[in-house]
């Protein structure tokens, strides 16, 4: 028995040892796949910097010269300097609308959310049902009937039907992630808060929100990154040139300039560069916002 024992503990480090070293090889071999993949995914953002950088004419040189010589920083100022596209204006216009967004859709998108997790009512569960079901319904099917309604209303060639919609729930998206995180959330914090005479909204606003700041965060960054590429809603309801957006700046771009690559490069650079900077600065509460919501729901 003892011989038996003995040869199973002298066995056990070189299995210990074999089954380390196969871990070993295969987080070797992941590493290098995904950053193989990582190298493969930036190349058009490295090729989008590097020829907005480029002086006319080597836009399309092979073979591909992704250093420029010389760097042309004056690209960056020229898409500002352009006469019949002030690339500017479309900066604030975009900013506008991004932040009203923002502020309309998470408020109220919160707001609903936390009526169907927490107040009870007659029908709350088949109204939450029909919301969610909205997001079945492909947004190209209400375009017209949307159109018409603004048209009717006057409102064509004015901010108003890029913002107001944010402020009737946020979207069904947002109430469904808010939602489940309110869910997760102890109901023995309400209850004390109802017992020293809070209402449902002062619970809302002085409970619900300050233990919300993932969900919210993550919230943000899909709206501000929604609005800040969208290109279609823009394009149907903006008809004067003041008023675009940048998404709707750059393609006038393209279509005025369609020569002059690295300028066009140069003002999607900048158009970028904010995303990457909001999604960088505040991943850590993105992620933690997503995995906390996948786990609230019960």
């Amino acid at each position: 028995m003892a011989t038996a024992t003995d040869a199973s503990i002298r066995r056990e480090p070189g299995l210990l040892e074999r089954t380390s070293f196969r871990d070993l090889v295969f987080r070797a071999v992941m590493y290098v796949v995904i950053a193989g993949l990582c190298v493969v995914f930036m190349m058009p953002l490295a090729w989008l910097v590097s020829t907005s950088l480029k002086v006319s004419g080597q836009e399309f040189t092979f073979p591909p010269q992704w250093i420029p010589k010389p760097v042309a920083w004056e690209n960056y100022v020229k898409i500002f300097q352009i006469p019949a596209l002030p690339f500017g204006r479309f900066m604030i216009n975009t900013i506008f609308i991004v932040i009203v967004n923002m502020i309309g859709g998470l408020t109220t998108a919160t707001l609903v959310a936390y009526s169907f997790a927490r107040l009870r009512y007659p029908g709350r569960d088949f109204f939450f049902g029909l919301c969610i079901s909205t997001m079945m319904l492909p947004g190209i099917v209400t375009l017209i009937p949307t159109y018409l309604l603004w048209s009717q209303l006057k409102l064509v060639d004015t901010f108003f039907p890029l913002t107001v919609p944010a402020f009737f729930g946020g979207g069904a998206f947002f109430i469904f992630l808010t939602r489940q995180f309110f869910m997760g959330l102890p109901y023995e914090l309400e209850e004390a808060a109802r017992l020293d005479g809070a209402s449902s909204f002062r619970i809302w606003w002085n409970v619900m929100l300050p233990l919300s700041g993932p969900v919210i965060a993550a919230m943000a960054i899909f709206s501000f990154q929604s609005h800040w590429n969208e290109f279609l809603a823009p394009l149907i309801y903006l008809n004067t040139r003041e008023k675009f957006t940048m998404a709707i700046g750059l393609r006038a771009m393209q279509g005025m300039y369609g020569g002059e690559w690295n300028q066009i490069m140069a003002a999607a650079t900048v158009m970028v560069i904010p995303v990457i900077i909001l999604f960088f600065s505040a991943q850590r509460y993105f992620m933690r916002g997503i995995a906390l919501t996948g786990l609230a729901g019960r």
